[in-house]
């Protein structure tokens, strides 16, 4: 099924405690269309300023399988930029500055040609954008949200509303507490399927995630990457994988076991892109390195 994507693209400074890179590739949407197109296309729909770097649409066009049709360059704006530092073993980082630039504006049109996407993945940004692409696109199959504490906090009317209208829902374990004011992960999850999905996935980090469906549940832990060079982006490619992956299924892409086949995808991809800063690593990933570390991974989980 056609897999779409909306959400940021953006000029990223970063510090962790391997180094740090200025001014490089991010956002939700590059990280997220990076990892689907190792499935399969993925059409991704986005603002940029004039100061979008020709060498960023170059990065971006190595992936082969995305649609940068519908990446909407603004003249007179300035690209979503933000800078973030990573402490101590980089389970916490401090945001150094935040410039939303096209992000204040309206949100990017859908190109017509777009709307027959059936796979949606709602990246992270202001829950009204994610309803606006959503009623736009009428012959969807799957639709797929991500959210964050600042929405949870700040637009929870319209999050509220969004959970009646997705099959599925991703967060991590603190933005499942913060929506639910439930602790326990499972309990919490349970809570936001009372809300309208079907089924939510709830990132745990270094320790992996839980997938709790109205079905069954499902755990997976995190694969156990030696080196940990730069996390930003670990949540977008992991959906990435797991999105890219349940487009290109044939049979039923919201089962029980079908999901957790995807996330166990997600999950890889994520273990590739901490290994370096932006995109380094996942535009030197061949499919022979994906495919030989699910195996892996696939051995290391069967009980």
């Amino acid at each position: 099924m056609s897999l779409i994507v909306t959400g940021t693209i953006g000029i990223d400074t970063v510090y962790t405690p391997q180094g740090h890179r200025e001014k490089v590739l991010g956002g939700s949407c590059t990280y997220f269309a990076a990892a689907a197109s190792f499935h399969g296309p993925v059409r991704v729909v986005a603002a940029v300023g004039e100061d979008f770097p020709d060498s960023f649409r170059a990065t971006l066009a190595r992936f082969g399988g995305i649609d940068a049709s519908g990446i909407e360059v603004r003249r007179g704006s300035k690209t979503f930029a933000w800078g973030g530092k990573y402490l101590g073993n980089m389970n916490s980082r401090e945001t150094l500055f935040t410039e939303l630039g096209v992000l204040a504006e309206r949100p990017p049109a859908m190109p017509a040609a777009f709307r027959d996407s059936r796979t949606v993945f709602l990246a992270n940004t202001h829950p009204a954008v994610q309803l606006q692409m959503l009623e736009g696109l009428p012959k969807r199959a799957l639709a797929v949200a991500d959210t964050m504490d600042l929405w949870i906090n700040t637009a929870r009317a319209e999050l509220d509303l969004l959970l009646t209208r997705i099959d599925g829902l991703v967060l991590n374990y603190d933005e499942a507490e913060l929506l639910t004011g439930k602790a326990n992960t499972v309990a919490a999850a349970r809570h936001v399927l009372r809300m309208g999905p079907r089924f939510v996935v709830v990132k745990k980090g270094e320790h992996g995630c839980i997938l709790v469906h109205r079905d069954g549940i499902a755990a997976l832990p995190a694969y156990p990457t030696e080196e940990v060079v730069d996390p930003t982006g670990a949540g977008d490619t992991f959906a990435g994988g797991m999105m890219g992956y349940l487009a290109n299924h044939k049979g039923d892409a919201q089962s029980v076991a079908t999901l957790r086949e995807a996330i166990a995808h997600g999950t890889i991809m994520a273990s590739f892109n901490i290994e370096s800063f932006s995109l380094e690593r996942l535009t030197t990933l061949t499919r022979a390195e994906l495919d030989k570390r699910y195996r892996e991974f696939a051995a290391m989980v069967r009980v």
